[in-house]
């Protein structure tokens, strides 16, 4: 079983209940197909089965976090939206905690290291555009043919 859990919001906010919105908040899930990387322990695998219908999660390769760091990643520079485009975005936030490059971050994200908070929270939530030929079925879930929950 692995440590690391990618979760993407697949349904929007109308009708959801404060605890469930909470939760996405805490989870930093607020708009629809932001994806974050979570460690896999039971407090976020409870958060994660309370907001199940609005959010789909598995268990990433390497090859998928490299992917989504490399194409889709932005880090948070003084509370600000910078694209990672070099070595120096990473190692002006993440210096201190010995991560100095692209492929420091992504081992540290995908092993769960002991400095994966920092890593994760410098990482800003990943924007994903919407599936190519749309969801199956959103309002059901991942072992009932739709999209929602682990799979």
């Amino acid at each position: 079983e692995s440590k690391l859990i990618v979760a993407t919001r697949i349904r929007g906010i109308i009708g959801v209940s404060p605890k469930v919105r909470k939760i996405l908040q805490l989870l930093r899930l607020r708009q629809i197909h932001n994806t974050v990387f979570l460690k896999a322990n039971k407090a976020t695998i409870n958060m994660l089965r309370l907001v199940e219908p609005f959010v789909a999660y598995g268990y990433p390769n390497l090859k998928t976090v490299r992917e989504l760091i490399y194409k889709r990643g932005f880090g948070k520079v003084n509370n600000q939206r910078i694209p990672i485009a070099d070595n120096s975005v990473v190692e002006g936030v993440l210096g201190k905690k010995d991560i100095i490059c692209v492929e420091d971050l992504i081992h540290e994200i995908y092993t769960v290291g002991p400095n994966f908070k920092a890593a994760a929270n410098f990482l800003w939530p990943f924007k994903l555009s919407s599936p190519n030929g749309g969801f199956k079925r959103k309002l059901l879930h991942f072992n009932e043919g739709g999209d929602a929950g682990n799979r």
